[in-house]
């Protein structure tokens, strides 16, 4: 049986209250519609888009970015050692040296179609979710995962793309006793509290605690 609306949005509140960061916030990432952050953002989906714990994959995000890698044209031009290095010090040792490849191929593509502005990827795709994640798994380390991880946070500067709550979001919304529709979950919260939804969603499908967490506090608002 579904909750009701006024059980889901308290689970909701809980949810959002301790889990509810989105992971753009954690890395750094002043999300804005320009090219330097939303370039970023995709750095970020490719670290996170490895079987790696995201709060590594955030740190080594955090660490090239403050290596002065912060734009393609960057990226393209540092050394394969120093991306190497900026990933081991974010602790991502086990796929560096792979990952330091794929992030300077990437940044090629990114200038190369794009001019390193993915603004252009968006007029190119429009708000059309399979031609975003098409143009998106071209980029070399972005795969099926790391196109809905991008499209879940850039739901906060292209708002038309909203609700994107992809299978793992939904995943989430399952273990907590949530509705499993977008659009019924996009219902209990303002849009502009979407990304952080779709963040906290995805920490309930792969954290059993955060889903613990939630219940807890559930069950102690009650008592």
């Amino acid at each position: 049986m579904s909750p009701s609306d006024e059980e889901a949005r308290t689970t909701v509140r809980e949810l959002l209250a301790d889990h509810g960061r989105t992971y753009a916030d954690e890395a750094g990432i002043r999300l804005k519609d320009t090219p330097q952050p939303l370039y970023q953002l995709l750095v970020l989906a490719h670290l996170l888009s490895a079987r790696i714990r995201a709060g590594t994959a955030v740190a080594a995000a955090r660490a090239l970015f403050d290596a002065g890698m912060r734009d393609a044209r960057h990226m393209k031009d540092a050394s394969w050692q120093e991306r190497v290095d900026a990933l081991g010090e974010g602790g991502y040792r086990r796929y560096d040296e792979r990952t330091s490849t794929q992030l300077g191929k990437a940044a090629e593509l990114v200038l190369d179609e794009w001019g390193g502005d993915l603004r252009r990827l968006h007029a190119e795709a429009g708000d059309d979710p399979d031609r975003l994640r098409e143009l998106l798994e071209e980029v070399p380390g972005i795969g099926p995962a790391g196109a809905d991880i991008f499209l879940r946070e850039a739901q906060a500067v292209w708002p038309r793309l909203s609700p994107y709550l992809d299978d793992r979001a939904l995943k989430g919304a399952e273990r907590l006793g949530l509705p499993k529709d977008p659009d019924r979950l996009a219902g209990l919260v303002n849009r502009k509290e979407l990304p952080s939804l779709a963040a906290a969603l995805v920490r309930a499908a792969l954290d059993r605690h955060v889903v613990e967490d939630v219940r807890s506090h559930h069950q102690g608002g009650k008592g």
